[in-house]
């Protein structure tokens, strides 16, 4: 049977669909749906007829159409804290220039810091996607193992037992930042804690009591305090009170924020107060000062975590899928660090 296009009186109002490939070809929808979204399961000769078909009504596929004749969306959901923290840029960045080469739709979703949003968005949205990433996850490992057992995810700067995870390996640049610090002689280090909820947090701590006891030097902690700007008077007014005389702070959006606080109050950075930060972020090197802090590969690990999930979205998984990954992290001296005060502050 030939194909036999609409005159141009008789274009359809409503967009084509399936059904109107098909019967303009004379096969089965069935039939159709298999040559768009899966060709080689149809002859050569039907599928170019339903191809050509397709184009000329120009029929465009509905993802939810074809998530229920083939059960795939070929959509993905990518959940980040705070869509306004640079940090989160390299990660959407990544992950969405490496589903658009995979032909995958990326589905964006800001959980505004809240377990409860995220682990509400996963369940509402579900029916929309066929896995989903996590950046730094708020979830519970218990919730997390659990989600991952229902769905194909991987998690970003996060690691929990059973879940594939990409890890970037912030608790080891800590480790050097404490390192230099000391080699400037502070000896007085104070922590200023992101979210309590926070599991890279949990582990950048860690990090610092470690290698503040390798080296003989205090390390304290003080927050916890939301991972932005807003509240960096409340911790630079924190570290002022503690006494140290050089602050890691849990991302550079806090440090930062700290830094005008310190001005106000006339504390010089680096003379009174050296600071360091986490993440290395669009504007940390040109703030004033420039920001000492921990540089991540940010952007590998938003594509590293899409090539281990479509690995997982394989009709037939390869074997050799990875479930975990780690990514180096590595510190960045600049002017915000530097020699420990000959005196104490007072």
């Amino acid at each position: 049977m030939s194909y036999q296009p609409p005159s141009a009186g008789a274009a359809p109002e409503r967009p084509a669909t399936l059904a109107d490939v098909a019967a303009a070809c004379g096969v089965a929808t069935s039939t159709v749906s298999r040559a768009l979204s899966n060709p080689g399961r149809v002859n050569a000769a039907t599928r170019e007829r339903i191809q050509r078909a397709a184009r000329e009504l120009n029929y465009i596929p509905n993802s939810q159409a074809r998530a229920l004749t083939s059960g795939r969306t070929r959509a993905v959901a990518v959940l980040v804290m705070d869509v306004t923290n640079p940090y989160y840029f390299g990660i959407i960045r990544g992950t969405q220039h490496q589903l658009k080469a995979a032909g995958y739709t990326q589905i964006l979703v800001d959980t505004e810091e809240s377990e409860e949003l995220e682990d509400g968005m996963l369940r509402m949205l579900r029916p929309s996607f066929d896995g989903a990433i996590l950046a730094a996850s708020r979830l519970t490992d218990r919730r997390l193992t659990t989600i991952a057992s229902e769905m194909p995810l991987v998690a970003v700067n996060r690691q929990t037992r059973g879940v594939p995870s990409v890890f970037i390996d912030t608790p080891n640049g800590v480790e050097q930042a404490v390192g230099h610090l000391v080699s400037l002689g502070h000896s007085d280090l104070v922590y200023a804690a992101g979210p309590e909820s926070s599991w890279s947090g949990e582990r950048r701590w860690r990090a610092m009591v470690r290698a503040a006891e390798l080296y003989g030097v205090r390390a304290r902690r003080i927050g916890p305090f939301a991972p932005r700007l807003y509240a960096g008077p409340a911790a630079a007014d924190a570290v002022l009170h503690s006494g140290a005389t050089a602050c890691l702070a849990f991302n550079d959006l806090l440090a930062i924020g700290m830094l005008p606080r310190f001005r106000e109050r006339g504390v010089d950075v680096p003379g009174d107060v050296s600071l360091v930060g986490c993440d290395d972020i669009f504007g940390a090197d040109f703030c004033n000062p420039p920001l000492t802090t921990l540089t991540a590969p940010i952007e590998q690990a938003g594509r590293t975590a899409v090539a281990m999930l479509l690995g997982r979205l394989q009709d037939t998984p390869a074997p050799a899928t990875r479930q975990e990954a780690t990514l180096p992290t590595h510190l960045t001296v600049r002017a915000s660090t530097g020699p420990a005060p000959t005196k104490g502050r007072a």
